[in-house]
């Protein structure tokens, strides 16, 4: 049983995130040394060690889908304006723009989701286990369970990238990161949606983007 202890002593050692300190865990088994290793491999450490530089040159990127029914802007920062004109960091870029087109997150982490969203969410969560039946004692984890979720359907960080799934958008990042060598952040990203809040006929635009890209 990997537990939040073993995550907190890995993540010391390594400066990696909590999700990537608990999947190099289970990974080898709760092996701390061998998680180490895995993160270095995946090149987890590494860029986390570039974490705290300051990354305020990047990209604006627009992405307009479907003849103009999908249109996104977000802003990639790096280090520098040459690491900036890198053809890899460039791709990087556009494939967060295209994730944010077809994924739909509201927030870039779930350090951003608002104390009063998060709080309205678990009271739905709290209502949705009790409707299901479920005791009153193991509501409270069972909540913390979904809000996860909650957080991989709406933080971009924490999606499934569209182009690989085994792996998040932070993931991505971080794995750029190492390869570059310079701090990447997305720092803010606005999608707009031709018609959006007037009631239409539900479409899958992840479906459409990934046969656009030929994915």
């Amino acid at each position: 049983m990997i537990t939040a202890e073993m995550v907190r002593q890995l993540r010391e050692r390594t400066g990696a995130g909590m999700m990537d300190c608990k999947k190099a865990l289970t990974e080898t088994n709760g092996d701390a040394d061998k998680a180490v290793e895995y993160l270095r491999e995946k090149g987890i450490a590494k860029a986390a060690s570039k974490a705290g530089r300051i990354a305020a040159e990047g990209l604006v990127e627009s992405y307009i889908h479907g003849g103009g029914r999908i249109g996104v802007l977000v802003e990639v920062n790096i280090e520098t304006d040459f690491a900036a004109k890198n053809e890899e960091f460039k791709q990087l870029v556009k494939d967060i723009a295209m994730q944010i087109a077809a994924s739909k997150p509201e927030f870039v982490r779930r350090e951003e989701v608002p104390a009063s969203v998060l709080e309205a969410e678990k009271e739905i969560l709290r209502a949705q286990a009790r409707n299901e039946g479920k005791p009153e004692k193991i509501i409270d984890k069972m909540v913390e369970g979904r809000i996860d979720k909650y957080y991989g359907e709406k933080c971009l960080m924490e999606q499934a990238f569209i182009k690989d799934p085994d792996i998040t958008v932070d993931q991505l990042i971080k794995e750029k990161i190492a390869h570059i060598g310079e701090n990447i952040t997305v720092r803010r990203f606005v999608r707009f949606e031709r018609g959006e809040g007037i009631e239409k006929k539900e479409e899958n635009f992840a479906d459409e983007v990934m046969k656009q890209i030929g994915g």
